[in-house]
């Protein structure tokens, strides 16, 4: 699951990948190159939620490679796209297709990590690391071909949606006489709790969303480097993102859930403050590592967090943290697009630093639903205990 996550996110890590592009061969302004990621994010924002509560009246697995193909036909159409607009549609076909995978995914993941929080993480960490490999196979494609290369992009979907559909039944159930998962415990549905989350996740998302959108122009035109390191400072971003998915599930099996959370942030803060005073684009790459593991280390909590704040609503709360309150960061791009093109880029970064630190003050208003500890070991360790206590 977490390999299908890290093709599925790939396409998500595209978008931004493509914007340079768009800026340098299409003319786009920095306000039309963020109503794409408001393409990607929009209707994407409002089917997550909903994908999730078709999922959790049934099941449908098949959804996971269909989401995962239709995202990448969106991207892989842009090459064919010469006006704006249908551009902008074919980017939120492939926001539809992503919206489509993550909660039945998310859904299945849940029940191969139990109650771990690093398990959850690695399934958390194979969409960060989709997320960069996006930038680190889309940018030396198009410096070769231009926008027009955009179709091969369709490939890595194809090949795994190929091998989800001969072993899917596999992967998520395991052998016919393998041990069950333990599933997650039923409880009360906490809304007050998952709605104080989901601001968290949405104000994050913001920051989230104004970076790697920006953080490659802000090389190309701030440090006057080349298109190929602008897209490798995103690549950094995204890449050490990964390493801070990781880092926030073995922090929260250890200091706590709600602890991680804000440590992230605290680290996240003068991290992206050095990125707006740095001198140098060498010394910004320094900060940029940095942020990018500080930005991620929330991830994966929340999506665990609020699937135990809606027991009785997996789907749904998978839909809405891992899509609606993340793609809803989306829906704020064109506005700080407008802010770069009016006062520069520095001042767009500025506010993200801003919005990084309200996040910090929300985070304080959220309580752990859980009573019980959480156990960093897997599935299988679970289950060996079980049988070990049962000779004793």
């Amino acid at each position: 699951m977490a390999s299908s996550h890290l093709i599925d996110d790939l396409y998500q890590g595209v978008v931004p990948a493509l914007l340079p592009f768009l800026v340098l061969e299409r003319h786009y302004s920095y306000a039309a190159v963020a109503g794409l990621v408001l393409a990607a994010n929009m209707l994407s924002s409002v089917a997550q939620p909903a994908f999730g509560w078709w999922g959790d009246r049934k099941p449908r697995r098949w959804l996971i490679p269909a989401g995962m193909l239709t995202a990448a036909i969106g991207v892989g159409l842009v090459a064919f796209t010469p006006d704006y607009w249908l551009t902008w549609v074919v980017i939120a076909v492939s926001g539809i297709g992503i919206s489509a995978f993550h909660p039945e995914a998310a859904r299945a993941a849940r029940v191969a990590s139990g109650n771990s929080n690093r398990a959850m993480s690695i399934f958390a960490v194979g969409g960060n690391l989709g997320f960069a490999v996006g930038s680190l196979v889309t940018t030396p494609l198009l410096l070769v071909t231009g926008l027009g290369g955009t179709p091969f992009l369709v490939i890595p979907a194809a090949v795994m949606a190929v091998l989800i559909v001969l072993k899917l039944r596999r992967v998520l159930d395991g052998p016919a006489n393998a041990p069950k998962p333990v599933k997650h415990p039923p409880g009360r549905d906490n809304w007050p709790g998952f709605l104080r989350l989901t601001a968290v996740v949405v104000v994050r998302s913001i920051v989230f969303f104004g970076a790697v959108s920006f953080i490659a122009l802000f090389f190309i035109h701030d440090f006057g480097t080349s298109p190929a390191l602008g897209g490798a400072a995103l690549t950094v971003f995204l890449s050490f993102g990964a390493v801070g998915t990781l880092c926030g599930g073995w922090l929260a099996d250890r200091v706590g859930r709600l602890r991680s959370i804000r440590i992230g942030f605290v680290t996240a803060i003068p991290s992206l403050l050095g990125l707006v005073l740095a001198p140098s684009w060498p010394i910004a790459m320094v900060f940029v590592a940095l942020f990018g593991i500080a930005i991620f280390v929330p991830f994966a909590v929340f999506v665990i967090l609020g699937q135990d704040y809606l027991p009785n609503r997996i789907g749904i709360a998978s839909g809405v943290t891992v899509g609606l309150a993340v793609t809803v960061g989306g829906l704020f791009n064109p506005l700080l697009g407008w802010i770069a093109d009016q006062s520069g880029l520095h001042v767009m970064f500025a506010i993200l630093v801003g919005l990084t630190a309200v996040c910090l003050g929300l985070s304080f208003f959220l309580r752990d639903p859980s009573a019980t500890p959480r156990h960093p070991r897997p599935l299988g360790d679970t289950t060996a205990e079980a049988a070990g206590e049962g000779v004793l």
